[in-house]
């Protein structure tokens, strides 16, 4: 921000039609400013603009992505609990045959969910990198 001395103690007042109105609203919307007023100076004084541009079609693709992360997340916890309680009851007769069990399911389930979750998260990257800021 700024530090000026100089305040802006100057108005200006404009009129507009309604749909004026609304087409500046839905670019103020859409830019990175805070406050309509920030915006309207930077449009009015011809200072460079920042819209934020989406590309809606991996909205889909994004949401299904989180549900399986979701997902993947707590398969882990469950398998990590297990674990956990098989550790804790050390000591009685079937313990050993179900914690080498667990290690062989651990063993084999953790490089699959770190592969799924490492492609997950590519997918994730891949679709920020698709949010474009564009200069109006």
């Amino acid at each position: 921000m700024e530090k000026n001395d100089e305040n802006r103690s100057r108005y200006l007042k404009i009129r507009l039609k309604p749909s004026e109105e609304d087409s500046l609203q839905k670019r103020y919307k859409r830019s990175t400013f805070q406050t309509l007023s920030e915006y309207s100076r930077a449009m009015i004084l011809g200072e460079p603009v920042t819209i934020v541009h989406r590309d809606q079609s991996m909205d889909e693709i994004l949401e299904e992505l989180a549900l399986l992360r979701r997902e993947l997340n707590y398969i882990g916890n469950n398998l990590n609990q297990a674990v956990k309680n098989i550790n804790s009851a050390h000591g009685f007769p079937d313990t050993r045959l179900w914690m080498n069990l667990m290690t062989i399911i651990n063993g084999k389930l953790e490089p699959s969910i770190n592969q799924v979750k490492e492609r997950m998260n590519k997918y994730a990257d891949l679709w920020s990198q698709k949010l474009k800021v564009v200069k109006a």
